[in-house]
């Protein structure tokens, strides 16, 4: 069997009843930290900016996009999967580089808002998505991060699992669908160089093009059958060296969503082992003032250089994918929050100055155990000729670093714009969505009359 047949066979495997009590619980917790960073993305330029395009576009009503607005499936999978990504906030998974809750969530409740579908089946579908997206990204990791956004190429494989699961495609559909997923599977590193909004289109788009390789495929529409392992598929194309093992070792044994991360600080993932670190620093800097420090040395792995390594930020958005920055910031005010990453802190001359006086390089010991750890490594030398330095292997959120489920709530609590008791029947009902229809979600999050095309 190729590749995509065997993982089609295990999609169609898959039943509520054998998922664990376990498994259970940790989707729904995914689905409330997807839901922290859409409703609070929904007002970021970039969403904006899609959302009117989607209105150009227009389209049946058929799902609901983050603002209220009733569009097409297509459109609303394309705004949510933006929306849920702009904040910097959504989850991560090491080994595969992939924020699948960006990407599979929004295509994923969209289909299963249109059609009615029960919480039960769209836990499925988003376990089903998560383990297709997790495997192919640590097939192809980390040759193929350099210039490739794993959450988009990657991220519309495990979308058009979650949606061929929810439509109940046969197996032989589903290798179709992953033949259509694979060849529109894109998303360049390149927006970094400038900060654009491509982060942005990446997560929106794979969204977007996991519904329709599902829905072509539904049709009898048909993609290559060996679109990952074939000689000019995805694995050849897009990676110069990867591991085809990883594909199906286990599969069907374990549940990889387990595995899946959560960010505490609105930055670039790579940040964070080090900021964590900085913020357990703080009270010393403080204490002693930051005109006594003489340098700060930060050590990590060369990926986090790669994306991280920038010294001069000049916006927001861009400090944000700045290891110096960062650093800085959780140094002088003990933060990392959405809200620490604000206009005045971009142009805070202390910051400024940590920065001046910081060294970010490849720390050998901390490079050799990536991707199994995110670690990092900070040592401050103080002008009084003492130093403290501090190490740590995994940033809060990791499964060897967990969030509680109170971390998951106080997280919503903290980005969702909404009063309290609305904010409380969301989390309510998402925690106990296996006894829910989706479109009863929806009403909570979206109680007002909905907008509509014109």
């Amino acid at each position: 069997m190729t590749i995509s047949e065997q993982l089609a066979q295990y999609i169609v495997n898959v039943r509520f009843e054998d998922i664990s009590e376990e498994v259970v619980h940790f989707t729904k917790l995914c689905i409330v930290d997807y839901y922290s960073s859409l409703l609070k993305g929904k007002e970021a330029d970039p969403v904006q900016m899609m959302e009117q395009v989607a209105l150009i576009i227009g389209g049946e009503k058929q799902a609901t996009a983050v603002s209220g607005l009733k569009t097409s499936i297509t459109n609303a999978a394309f705004i949510n999967g933006g929306a849920s990504h702009v904040i910097e906030l959504d989850d991560i998974h090491k080994a595969s580089i992939v924020h699948a809750a960006t990407v599979i969530m929004p295509a994923a409740i969209a289909i299963a808002e249109w059609q009615n579908l029960s919480g039960k089946r769209l836990i499925e579908a988003i376990v089903v998505g998560y383990e297709v997206a997790f495997r192919i990204g640590e097939t192809v990791t980390p040759s193929h991060y350099y210039y490739f956004h794993n959450t988009a190429t990657c991220g519309t494989f495990g979308a058009a699992a979650a949606v061929a699961k929810l439509l109940d495609l046969s197996k032989e559909q589903i290798v179709q669908a992953f033949g259509s997923a694979g060849t529109q599977a894109a998303g360049l590193w390149e927006f970094i160089e400038d900060g654009a909004m491509s982060k942005q289109l990446h997560p929106g788009k794979a969204a977007m093009n996991g519904i329709l390789s599902a829905l072509l495929a539904q049709q009898g529409f048909t993609g290559a059958t060996a679109i990952l392992e074939g000689r000019r598929g995805f694995f050849e194309a897009m990676s110069d060296k990867y591991d085809v093992t990883r594909m199906t070792d286990k599969l069907g044994e374990q549940y990889k969503i387990t595995e899946n991360a959560f960010k505490v600080h609105a930055s670039c993932r790579h940040t964070h082992a080090a900021m964590d670190l900085a913020i357990e620093l703080y009270e010393k800097v403080k204490n002693n003032g930051i005109h006594s420090i003489k340098s700060i040395e930060v050590g990590a792995y060369q990926v986090a250089l790669d994306i991280t390594d920038a010294k001069n930020p000049q916006t927001i958005y861009a400090a944000k994918f700045s290891m110096q920055f960062c650093v800085a910031l959780a140094l002088l005010t003990g933060k990392g929050g959405f809200d620490a990453f604000n206009a005045d802190s971009l142009k805070n001359p202390l910051i400024r100055s940590l920065m001046e006086k910081m060294v970010v390089s490849v720390d050998e010991d901390i490079h050799s155990q990536y991707p199994h750890e995110w670690g990092a490594k900070i040592q401050i030398h103080w002008l009084e000729g003492t130093s403290d330095v501090m190490q740590s292997q995994f940033p809060k959120g990791d499964p060897e670093n967990p969030l509680t489920e109170q971390d998951f709530i106080e997280k919503f609590n903290s980005l969702v714009p909404l009063e309290e008791t609305h904010k409380e029947k969301i989390i309510n009902q998402l925690l106990h969505l296996e006894t829910l229809q989706v479109q009863q979600i929806i009403r909570t999050i979206h109680p007002i009359k909905h907008i509509s095309i014109v």
